[in-house]
């Protein structure tokens, strides 16, 4: 039990646009056809996010020291990459909150109000509460939310697919679906440099419980909130293909929650800030909390500004983050699997060899 909690998180952080808008959306357009697509990336992009559970494991360090540790061009990259894709990928978690959740209480306001208020939540919370309080409220957003797709799902399955008979089935492979299975792919289920935010999780896990777990003990943590946050994506393209395939209506495209999602990145992305400027600067420790809090607010605001830009071209901005993921991809890929089998990694820490042949 001391041990459960960041592979919960990380479920929260991976539930979100990758399900809610990409996958519901595979089976709105395409019915059950991309299953296939959903299964290979969560089975492609395991060893990579498994990775970060067994390095903090073996080390007691997060994966951040590692890139470090591999080299300078490794820790570089990484920096430069999240500091290109942070303010898009932020700006789209949480254009999704607002629009639900606008739904849901029917709210009237600017979308970017909204999402201000969102933020400042979200803020509230890390900063009264910090990581314990992410954990504990995580776990009750997960329960609630697999609970509720669960029903949703079973009422959509008595109720069967709602297909017109003379619908016509779209082409795949084509521009407009390649690109569509692209930016499906490219958070299917979250994009790899989460792996790190996960680190990052798993190490305050160990602050917070004074509980160094074993192994065995991380990896489990780990893939309950894998594989079921696979069977969330199956589930969520399950309910666009029964409720929304074939029946002529389409998504709107402007500003519609993920609000687990966008606590979990409104935390990760200031806490890569803090960690890498420790790293580069060590008498920067003693004002860690500060360049924390100071990069949220920083993050809010860039953040806000995008959702302004692109409040009546939603799928745009999802679309340019979530390809921009699946670019990246490669190159996440390669650093943690270098990471893993340094040196520095005990050799029976480090992965099987089915895990390096599938990586």
């Amino acid at each position: 039990m001391k041990s459960l909690g960041p592979g919960l998180v990380f479920a929260g952080t991976s539930i979100g646009v990758s399900h809610v808008v990409q996958s519901t959306l595979a089976g709105a357009d395409y019915g059950f056809t991309l299953i296939w697509a959903v299964v290979l990336a969560n089975v492609f992009k395991f060893p990579f996010f498994e990775y970060s559970s067994r390095y903090v494991a073996a080390t007691g360090e997060h994966l951040l020291e590692g890139y470090r540790l591999v080299g300078k061009w490794a820790f570089s990259l990484f920096l430069i990459l999240s500091l290109l894709t942070m303010f898009p990928i932020q700006a789209a978690v949480t254009m999704v909150a607002t629009g639900l959740i606008a739904n849901l209480i029917n709210w009237s306001v600017s979308p970017v109000i909204l999402s201000a208020v969102i933020l400042f939540i979200c803020a509230l919370i890390l900063l009264i509460g910090r990581y314990p309080l992410l954990d504990k409220s995580m776990k009750v957003m997960v329960f609630v939310l697999a609970l509720s797709t669960m029903i949703a799902f079973a009422v959509a399955v008595k109720h069967g697919s709602l297909a017109q008979p003379q619908f016509e089935k779209p082409f795949l492979w084509n521009l407009s679906g390649i690109s569509f299975l692209v930016a499906l792919m490219g958070w299917m289920l979250s994009t790899i440099d989460v792996s790190v935010w996960h680190s990052f999780w798993c190490f305050e896990r160990r602050k917070q419980v004074h509980y160094q777990p074993s192994m065995k003990e991380a990896l489990f943590d780990f893939h309950l909130g894998y594989w079921g946050t696979d069977l969330m994506a199956l589930l969520f393209l399950s309910l666009g293909a029964l409720v929304m395939y074939g029946i002529g209506e389409s998504f709107s495209g402007s500003a519609v929650t993920m609000f687990s999602t966008t606590i979990s990145c409104f935390d990760a992305f200031p806490r890569i800030i803090r960690e890498a400027s420790v790293i580069i600067f060590p008498s920067a420790k003693k004002h860690a909390d500060k360049i924390y809090f100071g990069w949220m607010m920083v993050v809010a605001a860039g953040s806000l500004l995008i959702i302004g830009f692109f409040l009546n071209s939603m799928k745009i901005l999802i679309d340019v983050a979530t390809t921009m993921s699946f670019l990246a991809a490669p190159v996440f890929a390669y650093i943690n699997y270098h990471t893993v089998i340094d040196s520095h990694v005990s050799e029976e820490a480090r992965p099987s060899r089915l895990l390096r042949i599938s990586s």
